[in-house]
This record gives structure tokens, sequence and C-alpha cells, in this order.
């Protein structure tokens, strides 16, 4: 893999040192290890629509104004949209703002949205119910949105974006010394860039034969846009306290799978959203049909992460939501072509973070700006990028005049002199511009939809509160809050102990229209480097914890086997994490004193397994998973979700 890379890498003109041949293993401190280094203008991390937008706006400034700005976008898939899943339904809006010509082009959007209905399900019905104004559909379309970040890689490369699939952006670059101030006035480092992750490292955490450290990419701006709850987010809202006046953020999991139908049961275009069964009343979520081009069919469920009873599986639920005669219908005879699962935000305006920090900002759902009412995030992500590429550009050459597009209206680039060519920019100007952008009316005319689901009254409640509101466009002089007070990792909390909760028998399944978990795990091309450290670390970062121990395995094991039955077991939609009975054998590497088990049971990671969905460090009552970057070009082949 490396031999690639480094191919890859030298075909856009950096310069690997040779591979390091190393014949025993020797430690490794990554804060010592010598680096090559890159001085860019630009640093994005993810080539997701949200990236690839602010990506390719900087380049049309470039070609607008004459002046010059390199933009590189490290992307941790394999491939450009190797890790891109969502339903989806895509609403044109921001595209035809950033590429006013597409329609006129080869794309990847080619099935408009020809009908779009609701239904109420029970365990035996599909009712139709009102449709929302809000999820109206007329003008948009249906698309695999892996397929859509392909089609923007490939432009963005076109105008000379350096585009660096199988790089995955570990950690940042730092300032020597405190030179910043974060959302409470404390001195803080700022942000110089990101260093990509080191191959070649052991599960013992030392380097092996084949190691050979990242690149330190050094960055006037580095722009996130990893998705929802990416590592880098995740450390530089909590370094810079971005949430100081937000709510922490709610979220979902996505289950998906693609189909290929009866072409006598496909309709093209045709878009169904299902609330109701298989979840009871308390929980969060409803289930999605969408027909794409070429006879196949989207389907999927969205779980709410603040669900209750430890007992529910995702999976189970939609294996099981298969099992209702309206899916048996629509998939008997069909083929499934594709699986996959992701988490998304949902906390929507409530839980907007600070979207600029000192040397970079937040786009598209790092920052969290999925439209929930209208299950769509696409569009407002594409925006973010777009007003953060406007900001960086502007701060980059000051007093250059250019066409704002992205929020032409209340765009206001910060004034001033840069410096020197290599010094960080403020992005200040993005975040005080977004309040007035398309991006933010779109999510504060649903504010209360979300919320209004956490009451008693459940699925009900939030349902009778979605048509007033409705009604009334949002213009209410209230924001309804999340929860009653502020609490970390809502999430997680709203767990309850198994004992309090009953478990859940799911029907065995029907193969092939329903399938157990590893042969849904196939399909989804997985794969990681054999011998690599595991990423996904039992720690807890924000105490200051920055390795694993024996002793916080034997917590997390005696905390989540006795009290939560084992959640991420059944959680995970991945099958990477196992309560297994303790054989007297060590899981952590290196420990030959402690023991790590507790309740006859020791946890096993199977980080081979794992599609990046990001659930076991939003959803463990104990927070104490730590998500972190593998290698890069490890993870989901994704290619139709």
């Amino acid at each position: 893999m490396l031999s690639r890379l480094g191919r890859r890498v030298g075909r856009r003109g950096i310069q690997l040192s040779a591979v390091r041949r190393n014949s025993q293993y020797t430690p490794y401190d990554p804060d010592a290890e010598p680096r090559e280094e890159e001085q860019v203008d630009v640093c994005i991390v993810g080539a997701g629509p949200a990236g690839l937008s602010a990506a390719i706006r900087l380049k049309q400034l470039e070609t607008e104004t004459g002046k010059e700005v390199r933009v590189v976008v490290l992307e941790k898939g394999s491939e450009v949209g190797a890790h891109i899943l969502s339903g989806a339904v895509i609403e044109p809006s921001a595209l035809d703002v950033l590429l006013p010509d597409w329609k006129t082009t080869e794309h990847p959007l080619s099935q408009p949205v020809t009908s779009s209905s609701m239904r109420f399900f029970t365990e035996k019905y599909a009712l139709p119910i009102p449709h929302p104004p809000q999820m109206n559909n007329k003008g948009n379309y249906i698309a695999s949105l892996s397929r859509v970040a392909a089609w923007l890689g490939g432009i963005a490369e076109e105008l000379g974006v350096e585009v660096y699939p199988g790089f995955a952006g570990a950690r940042f670059l730092l300032s020597d010394s405190p030179d910043s101030s974060d959302a409470q006035g404390r001195n803080v480092h700022s942000v110089r860039g990101v260093i990509t992750h080191d191959a070649g490292v052991t599960r013992q955490r030392t380097k092996s034969a084949r190691f050979e450290p990242g690149i330190a990419f050094r960055a006037r701006a580095t722009l996130l846009a990893e998705g929802a709850h990416g590592s880098l987010s995740k450390t530089v809202i909590s370094m810079y306290d971005l949430r100081h006046d937000a709510e922490p953020q709610t979220y979902g999991i996505g289950i998906k799978e693609v189909w290929r139908v009866d072409p006598a049961k496909y309709v093209p275009g045709k878009v169904v959203h299902a609330v109701g069964w298989p979840l009871n009343y308390q929980t969060y979520g409803g289930g999605w049909e969408y027909h794409m081009a070429d006879g196949l069919v989207s389907i999927g469920l969205v779980v709410g992460l603040d669900y209750k009873n430890p007992w529910l599986e995702p999976y189970r639920e939609f294996q099981r939501m298969k099992h209702h005669p309206h899916y048996r219908a629509l998939l008997g005879g069909g083929e499934r072509l594709a699986y996959g699962a992701r988490s998304l935000t949902e906390g929507g305006l409530q839980s907007l973070p600070k979207l600029d920090f000192p040397g970079g900002a937040l786009v598209g759902c790092a920052a969290g700006v999925v439209n929930t009412a209208k299950i769509k995030g696409t569009h407002n992500a594409m925006r973010t990028g777009m007003l953060a590429a406007e900001t960086a550009f502007a701060a980059l050459h000051p007093g250059t005049s250019f066409t704002a597009v992205a929020s032409p209206a209340t765009f206001t680039p910060a004034q001033g002199e840069t410096e020197s060519e290599t010094e960080t920019i403020s992005l200040a100007a993005y975040n005080s511009s977004f309040p007035s952008s398309p991006a933010h009316k779109d999510l504060w005319g649903v504010r209360n939809l979300r919320p209004a689901f956490n009451t008693s009254l459940g699925l009900y409640g939030g349902v009778m509160y979605a048509g007033v509101d409705t009604l009334l466009g949002g213009r209410v002089p209230w924001t309804l809050r999340h929860h009653r007070t502020r609490i970390d990792s809502p999430d997680a909390r709203a767990t309850r102990p198994a004992v309090e909760c009953a478990p859940i028998a799911y029907p065995p399944f029907e193969p092939p229209l329903s399938t157990d978990l590893m042969s849904s795990v196939a399909l989804t091309g997985t794969n990681h480097a054999e011998g690599q450290a595991v990423h996904l670390r039992v720690m807890r970062p924000a105490e200051g914890e920055m390795s694993e121990t024996a002793g916080r395995r034997r917590e997390h094991v005696e905390s989540n086997v006795g009290t939560y039955a084992g959640l991420l077991q059944r959680a995970c939609p991945a099958g990477v994490y196992e309560y297994v009975p303790d054989d007297g054998g060590k899981a952590v590497p290196g420990n030959v004193e402690e023991e790590e088990s507790a309740e006859g049971k020791k946890l096993v990671i199977n980080s081979q397994n794992c599609i990046h969905c990001k659930l076991c460090d939003i959803k463990v009552p104990t927070q104490d998973i730590t998500w972190t970057v593998p290698e890069g070009g490890g993870g989901p082949k994704y290619t139709l979700t």
C-alpha cells in the first residue's frame, strides 16, 4: 500500500523520503518522528460534498481573480466516495450555485423525484398520512451520494485541487506557543495544519519494518469536512470549547441497503418515507424507500441514538422492517447489492457549534447542518463549504474583488493585510456570516421539530407539534431544547440500565430478504491493513487518558456488561464489538500483569470489520470508546451508497 500511496503522491509533486526498513520493532513516539512537510494555503480534511465544494469554490475564485491558492484535500477512503453513505434525495439548490451548468454535463443525478409520500407503519399495514411540506421533493433528485462525491472529486482535480485519497488526517499541527483565544477567552495554541496517519504501527504501538511517517501539511487555513463526529472535529470542538453557547449534538444511525428489484415493482423517482413500526413510539426514527435510476431501490432505517433500551439492535430493527408486507412485496424476487451504515447529526440549529476556530473552520456535517425535517443535509453541507471557501480566499488575498455566491446578500469578509504568505488566517467572518446565510435559514424554520419528539408522548407528541409548527412555518417566539438540562454526551446518557428495560425478541432471519450481520458487512468491502494498531481505543482523552490500560478495559466491561447488557455488541452495525467469556488471555497489547475482565467477560474489538459509522464513540454509556483514524485507505469501499 505504501508504494501505491507513494506513487500517487509523487505524481502530484510531493516527494516522500525512502521507506525505513527496520529489521526489528522499535519504539514509537509520533511527536518525535521526523516528517516531510508541505506548505499549502488551505488543507481540507474529508472529500465529501462540503469539503469538495470548498475546494472547487477556492479554485473557481483563483480562476476569476488570477490569485493563486494551493488547495489540498485529504481523504481517508481508498478512493473519493468510498466512505460516503446517505439515502439520498438531494436538493440541488447549492449545486445550482456552485456549478450553474451542471445539468449540461455528464453527472450522476440522473433520476429526478417523480412522487413523494408518507406512511405510518403498523406491524401489518402501511397507512397513508399527510406529507409535511418540508419534505416536498419537487425538483429534487435520487442519487448515490458516493457517486456524487466521486464526480465532484473529478471536477475538483480538473480545476487543480490536489486530492489525496488514502491519506487520513490523524492529528493537528499546533503553534509552538499559545497565540489565540478560545470561545471563553482563554489563551490557546492555534491549528497550523494536519499530520496524516503514520503507516506501519503495530498492535503493540511500535514501528514495524514497513513504518512510514505521515506527512505534515502546514496550512494557512484548515477546513474540517469529516462528516458527523469526525475524530479531528471532535478534538477541535473540545479543545476550543466551540459548543460553549450551543447544546450538545444528538445523533441518529442510518442503515441502508440497495436492491435491484423486479422491474414490475420499480417506479422510477418514487419516494416513500415512513414512521412507526418497527420502532416503538418512544424511539425516534423512520424508514425510507427511494427508487433510484437503473432499476435500483434504496431502502433504509434511521434510529435516533438517544434510544433508551440497551436491548435494542438497530441492525435487527432494520432487518425486521423488511418483513413488513410492504417491503416483502417490494423486495421479493430482488437482489441485494449493497449495505452500509453511518451516524448522522440531528441536533440542528440548537447544536450548531461556533463554526470557526484558531486556524480553521468546521464545514458540512462536521458542524451539523442536516435539516432533520427534510431528511437532507447535502445542500447545506455544500453551502457551508462554499461560504468557508469565500471567507478563506478573501483572507488569503485581502482587497481582491470577487463575486460571492454562497451567501451574496450577507457575505462580509474581514478587512486587513496579512503579514506573510505562511501565517494562519482568521475565518471568523465565516462564523459571523452564517446566521444570515441560506443554510441558517433552512435550519431555523425547522429548529423545533426534532426536540418536539423528546416529550413523554414521543412519536405522537412530535407529530402533533410538527403539524402546528408546519402551519406557522417555524415562526414562533420560542426555541425548544433537546434536553431540559445541559448534559454532555446526551445520547449515551439516555441509555437506561438493562434491568429497567424489556429484552426485545427479534424474528429469525429470512434470507435473502433479511440476513445475518456478517453477510451484510461482506457487501461493504471493508478492509484494514493486517497487523496495524487497533484504531478503536478504550480510553478517555477528555480526562487526560492518552493510552489504554487493562484497568480501563476492566471498568468498561464491568459497567457495560453488568449494567447495560453489552450494548455495543448489539448496537454496532458491523459486528466490531464482542463481550466473550474470559479465557485468561490478555487483549491489551503488552499487558502481562493486570486482569482486564469483569463479570466473567472480556472485550474483543474486531477492528477489521469497522465501517467507520462512529456509533460506538457516540452511544457507549461509559463514553470510553475513542474512534481514531486507521491507516489511510482502510474501511469500507462504498460505490452505490
